[in-house]
């Protein structure tokens, strides 16, 4: 890891932190830390930077690397302060947000199903932030997971949750190189394909859900 990165210091920051809590902090860290990993899921979301990245330059890579981890981490610490009033004030539901980041992804999915060539697809100066960033890194699960800790677990162990799942994506996207080598031009394209096949499925997840939680609010409003 190169030590003049900026992650690099995030984590030693993030390390020292962590080593001098005491054992309630490392329990509580643990208890958001989880649910933010499983929510983040680096390891799912690798097939999908693979694919976006996969005729894209080494040095473009690391920008797009750096653009997607600096995209997750503001919109999921702007939301985590104003998110909740933002939504209140333009009367958008977590739900709303679900249905629009799942359209968003289908319609992304959709395009990579249906074009062979990568460089039809995405603008290099722009898929870090989306849809790599947001909705893959941070989404509707990751922000909705961050909102519930910040309430059970308070504002500084909730981001430095955050931030350490962060780091481990950045590390997951940063040896991808690594990965595809080791998979091979067949096994990168037939991961690419399957991964935008499982895409354009998490993304009618998403939809689904949406619209779920949209009616089953609606239909406790009317009992009530």
């Amino acid at each position: 890891m190169d030590t003049r990165s900026p992650c690099f210091f995030v984590l030693i920051l993030s390390y020292t932190i962590i080593i001098w809590y005491n054992p309630f902090h490392m329990r509580a860290f643990l208890l958001s830390f989880i649910p933010i990993f499983v929510a983040m899921d680096a390891i799912g979301v690798l097939p999908f930077f693979m694919g976006f990245t996969e005729h894209v330059k080494s040095r473009d890579k690391k920008k797009i690397v750096t653009q997607s981890i600096i995209t997750a981490f503001l919109i999921g610490i702007t939301f985590l302060f104003l998110g909740q009033w933002i939504f209140k004030i333009l009367g958008v539901f977590v739900a709303d947000f679900k249905i629009a980041g799942g359209i968003v992804l289908l319609a992304i999915s959709l395009n990579d199903i249906l074009h062979t060539e990568k460089g039809h697809k995405l603008s290099v100066e722009t898929m870090g932030a989306v849809p790599i960033g947001t909705p893959l890194v941070t989404g509707p699960a990751v922000l909705t997971t961050i909102i519930i800790l910040l309430d059970s677990y308070g504002i500084f162990i909730t981001v430095s949750s955050f931030v350490v799942n962060l780091i481990i994506t950045w590390i997951v996207f940063s040896y991808s190189d690594t990965i595809s080598r080791f998979l091979g031009k067949a096994g990168s394209k037939a991961i690419s394909k399957i991964a935008s096949l499982l895409l354009a499925a998490i993304a009618v997840m998403m939809i689904r859900k949406g619209i779920i939680d949209t009616v089953t609010y609606f239909l406790s409003q009317r009992t009530a």
